[in-house]
């Protein structure tokens, strides 16, 4: 299990891009679960599946 919170939270677009690169690989080469937090819609988009904490409940997208 691989667990991330805000892993490009303070980047500049290219080397956030680079290091979810590396994630995801990591993610995909271990066959791993890949658990991220993030407020980065950009980055949110990149997940299989996402879920959000809305108003204290957890609600898929």
């Amino acid at each position: 299990m691989l667990l991330a919170d805000e892993p490009t939270g303070s980047l500049d677009e290219t080397t956030r891009d680079e290091i979810m690169e590396l994630l995801e690989g990591q993610w995909r080469d271990r066959g791993l679960t890949f658990i991220l937090v993030t407020h980065d819609s950009s980055v949110a988009r990149r997940a299989e599946r996402r879920l959000y904490l809305k108003g204290g409940a957890v609600k898929e997208a």
